[in-house]
């Protein structure tokens, strides 16, 4: 997912009405791009250590995009963004890193 998919992903995000899930997507979205980030950092002894924790946090982020999206969908409200998003493991990761980004961004 490139920069401007994501820029549109999170536009989508943010203006759901279901508060609660979009909160978790975010927080998960945080959790899997520190560990993302931890990663490209570590050692190649370090990395070994790191990828089960990895692996858990994009699970969890994976998860928290199907559970918006399905109850966005329910409430009538717009999921393009996660049809564009597909099923690559690596794209979803980036879409996490991406929000973060952007959420950072709209911090300062």
């Amino acid at each position: 997912m490139d920069i401007a998919e994501a820029r549109t992903a999170f536009a989508l995000i943010e203006k759901t009405r279901l508060g609660e899930l979009k909160a978790a997507l975010l927080q998960a979205a945080i959790r899997y791009a520190a560990r993302r980030s931890e990663y490209a950092l570590a050692d190649a002894a370090a990395k070994a250590g790191l990828e089960d924790a990895r692996t858990r946090a994009h699970n969890a982020f994976i998860d928290a995009c199907n559970i918006l999206s399905r109850s966005m969908a329910a409430a009538g409200e717009d999921i393009s963004w996660r049809q564009a998003l597909g099923d690559n493991r690596r794209e979803i990761g980036d879409l996490a890193c991406h929000l973060q980004f952007f959420l950072a961004m709209k911090a300062r």
